[in-house]
């Protein structure tokens, strides 16, 4: 149960819910809504165009970092090309997770969860050193209460901090650092020098350590001492038993010694430890109490390490969502989604007002149509679309015109009074469907 909850520029709706919804404001007419899908479906084709071209680029760029990757480079990169495909993958990955509206996670809350606990009971070590980068993205921040078994039938009610999506990118240092620390490359779990990308789902916030590919996981304080006392306790009634068999065992070694005289003092009769056999039976008895002893506490060390390992495993493992190469593809499709809606939303609100609109005012519109809509508090990212509608430029070609005499207009311009300007359908369609016809020539834009 979400107790509480946190507006974010996320929008939870598929793109063409909100051209539903947007034609079903009424605010269009039949012929104006035609149009307006019309816009929104090549709009969708552009920016799914230049959302390609980046994946292209962090295709290219993500081979020698991969750590699934089954082909390689003709050439291999130099020290200067492979610094530079490492900037782009890392640029690439900033901007299409920021695209699609998540929200960078500060160093020190990653930090902070190596030390804190909330819903995982267990002592974690990361060693941050081991990174060239890691970057830490969320969406979704969110306190939800859960049951938590303590003991026997006994369950905790617990509100913890959760983040409904978190998407992790770490990039390890290469061989040589690690054969410096002195650690065995074959018993690492990651192969240093790749470059390793999850994304989860409803994760807590102070587990996140758990996500970490060089993360070490032992037994808290607590679950040592719980594991420890009773083995004390189940030893000592096991060493009274077998303490006169151990006298036996050791008034043998002192008459092997010639120090028979010292025998005495055991209080063991010298005709038993001459006696070979009460000896044997001794020795074998010991072994066997202490060896069938000290194996049931291993087997039982075992298994409580395999259940706290099941424990992280399965927690993790049914959060899994993309790992490597396919967060990159999950995330251009999230990114141009994002994008494509906000610009909608924009244009159409600033196309059906009846007055011109600041960007203040226009975000507070969405805002508020969105919420009295969908019953959904977004924080709207307005800078975004606005910027995206001023830079798709093109031209708007009378029938008796050339091209050569037309020069190029934005989607959105601003009036003296800085308030906002879109273009009418007819234009916005035909400035887009230039744009498209020009692709290879916009291919260059920085997205």
């Amino acid at each position: 149960m979400v107790v509480d909850e946190n507006r974010e520029a996320f929008i939870p709706y598929t793109r063409s819910d909100i051209i539903k919804l947007c034609l079903q404001d009424g605010q269009l007419n039949w012929d104006d809504a035609k149009k307006f899908q019309d816009f929104c479906q090549i709009l969708a084709a552009y920016y799914h165009f230049r959302f390609h071209k980046t994946l292209e680029i962090i295709k290219d760029n993500y081979v020698p970092f991969n750590p699934n990757e089954d082909v390689q480079p003709i050439t291999p990169p130099t020290f200067e090309q492979y610094d530079e495909m490492e900037r782009q993958v890392i640029d690439a990955f900033e901007h299409i997770v920021e695209r699609a509206n998540y929200i960078l996670l500060p160093e020190s809350i990653v930090k902070r969860s190596v030390t804190t606990k909330s819903l995982i009971d267990l002592k974690t070590q990361v060693d941050f050193e081991d990174f060239d980068r890691f970057l830490c993205y969320y969406r979704g921040d969110s306190y939800q209460k859960i049951l938590v078994k303590k003991f026997f039938f006994w369950q905790k009610e617990k509100t913890i901090d959760i983040l409904e999506r978190i998407v992790l990118l770490v990039k390890f240092k290469e061989v040589a650092y690690f054969r410096a620390k002195k650690d065995n490359i074959q018993d690492l779990k990651f192969i240093p020098g790749k470059m390793y990308v999850y994304c989860y789902k409803n994760i807590p916030k102070l587990d996140i350590d758990l996500l970490f590919p060089n993360v070490e996981t032992s037994m808290t304080l607590k679950d040592r001492l719980l594991f420890g006392i009773p083995a004390i306790g189940a030893a000592i009634p096991l060493v009274l038993k077998t303490l006169p068999n151990l006298l036996l065992l050791v008034g043998a070694i002192l008459l092997v010694l010639n120090v028979s005289f010292l025998i005495e003092s055991l209080n063991v009769e010298l005709a038993q430890v001459r006696n070979f056999m009460p000896v044997l039976v001794a020795t074998l008895s010991l072994a066997l109490s202490l060896g069938g002893f000290a194996f049931k506490q291993y087997t039982n060390y075992k298994n409580k390490k395999i259940k706290f390992q099941k424990k992280v495993t399965d927690t993790l493992f049914f959060q899994n969502l993309a790992n490597n190469i396919s967060v990159f593809q999950m995330f251009i499709e999230l990114a141009e989604e994002e994008e494509c809606k906000e610009i909608i939303l924009a244009y159409y609100h600033l196309l059906t007002s009846p007055t011109p609109l600041s960007p203040e005012q226009l975000d507070s519109r969405i805002e508020t149509w969105m919420e009295n809509k969908l019953g959904t508090k977004i924080n709207f990212d307005i800078q975004g679309p606005l910027s995206n509608l001023e830079d798709i430029r093109g031209q708007v070609i009378p029938n008796s015109e050339t091209t050569d005499n037309v020069s190029e207009i934005a989607l959105l311009t601003y009036n003296q009074q800085g308030e906002c300007q879109v273009l009418p359908l007819d234009d916005a369609k035909a400035v887009i469907d230039y744009v498209w016809d020009n692709a290879f020539q916009y291919n260059g834009i920085i997205l």
